[in-house]
């Protein structure tokens, strides 16, 4: 009983300290201990135990006591408060370690936050400005609308001629091309129309426009045009390149009009790739003296300094207009030399050769006419296959290559790019 009541009054003594020990701001606080050694102890409260490196860890029972680690003088005290100092270092350390790593990490994780971040910033910024124009042009098309229509009125006649001009040579090219291809079936009648549509279609846009005289841009003269006016210039320039091209294509109707033992297809399409190239060329050369005078006149700079800053600018033009010319020299003089020469395809076909082949040719499935036997063994009619080698190098039937190069607008086309300059 009475080791009982000892053990009652110890156990509320230390209750006692503990909860004084709570109250006190001083975690850690020497406690003359009865038993042995030095007497003193240092008790710590289970909150800041809790919060030591390696609490986590421990694996004992969790408890709301006090925890004491005695401080003594004996030797066996001694081994025991160096091991739990090395306890305590260690795991101060790895409680170090473990912090730096994971400081690092939240940086690293903070700095891959911040470009995430900033990249939807721009997204959301890009995406508000692209909100923000559509918004603009949605309250805008009205008046878009509105001067659209007034720009129309206002230059409906030349809209008009444009979309005339450019339905004309696409429609004439086409059909010009279908006739090239039909050869001994194509229609005289319609060649003949052909010619005739694109010669009306020339002399009403003359005749209308009469004021401008630009018929005589056609012979590098200027027409009676404003020419500091660049609106009135580029509209000068760009009917001068459809009339152009209006009239070689009126020359390759003439060569369809040709009877078919006058002129062979091989000498058609020569005709054809002549015609083209020499029109290409001349169409480069008819805008230069309408764009060198507006270049060179200044009307609102009468002085030397206009005058030279337009000569400057005209020297320019000039320039390019010569490297574009020596591109085009090129082309012309391998047209020329095609044109020239008695180049044909493969070598005359002896009757036994076309019996062999069955009396009958692969491309048009008549009989043969003029046959030509090729470096692979097969045989086709002269104008046959000359229409075929004008697309393609390789024979119809086994794709072996017969001629190293293809030469364009032998096919009787036109080529619709627009010199504007």
């Amino acid at each position: 009983m009475k080791l009982r009541a000892q053990y009652d009054r110890g156990t509320y003594s230390e209750s006692r300290r503990a909860f004084k020990l709570r109250d006190s701001p001083d975690p850690m606080q020497t406690d003359p201990s009865p038993q042995g050694g030095n007497g003193l102890s240092l008790t710590l409260q289970p909150e800041l135990l809790a919060r030591m490196p390696g609490a986590g860890s421990s694996s004992g029972p969790e408890t709301d006591e006090d925890v004491r680690v005695p401080i003594g003088s004996s030797s066996g005290s001694t081994s025991g408060r160096g091991a739990t100092s090395r306890r305590l270092r260690a795991a101060s350390h790895s409680h170090s370690h473990s912090h730096s790593h994971g400081h690092t990490h939240s940086h690293e994780n903070e700095s891959d936050s911040g470009e995430s971040d900033l990249e939807s910033g721009e997204s959301s910024s890009s995406l508000s400005e692209l909100r923000y124009l559509l918004r603009w042009l949605k309250k805008s098309l009205p008046f878009i609308v509105i001067l659209c229509a007034k720009l129309v009125i206002q230059h409906a006649l030349g809209l008009a001629v444009a979309v005339g001009l450019f339905t004309t040579f696409m429609y004439v090219n086409k059909s010009i091309q279908t006739q090239v291809f039909l050869h001994d079936r194509r229609t005289k009648l319609h060649c003949a129309w052909l010619l005739l549509f694109l010669t009306s279609s020339s002399l009403l846009v003359f005749y209308t426009f009469h004021t401008q005289s630009l018929y005589r841009c056609l012979i590098f003269v200027n027409g009676t045009i404003d020419s500091h006016n660049f609106w009135e210039v580029l509209w000068c320039v760009g009917v001068t390149n459809f009339i152009l091209k209006f009239f070689f294509m009126g020359l390759k109707c003439l060569i369809l009009l040709i009877p078919s033992p006058l002129m062979t297809y091989r000498r058609r399409g020569q005709w054809y790739m002549l015609i083209e190239e020499v029109g290409q060329l001349y169409q480069v050369i008819a805008p230069v003296p309408l764009w060198f005078r507006y270049l060179v006149s200044y009307k609102e700079m009468d002085t030397s300094v206009g005058l030279t800053l337009g000569i400057l600018l005209a020297l320019i033009y000039l320039i390019m207009k010569l490297l574009a010319l020596y591109g085009l020299s090129g082309s012309l003089q391998k047209t020329l030399r095609t044109f020239f020469s008695s180049e044909v395809n493969g070598a005359p076909a002896s009757p036994a050769q076309v019996r062999e082949a069955g009396d009958i040719c692969p491309i048009c499935q008549a009989d043969f006419k003029q046959p030509r036997f090729l470096v692979c063994q097969h045989i086709f009619c002269e104008e046959c296959i000359a229409q075929w080698l004008n697309q393609e190098r390789t024979c119809p039937l086994c794709r072996t290559v017969i001629t190293d190069k293809v030469h364009k607008w032998k096919d009787g086309a036109t080529s619709a790019y627009f010199q504007i300059y």
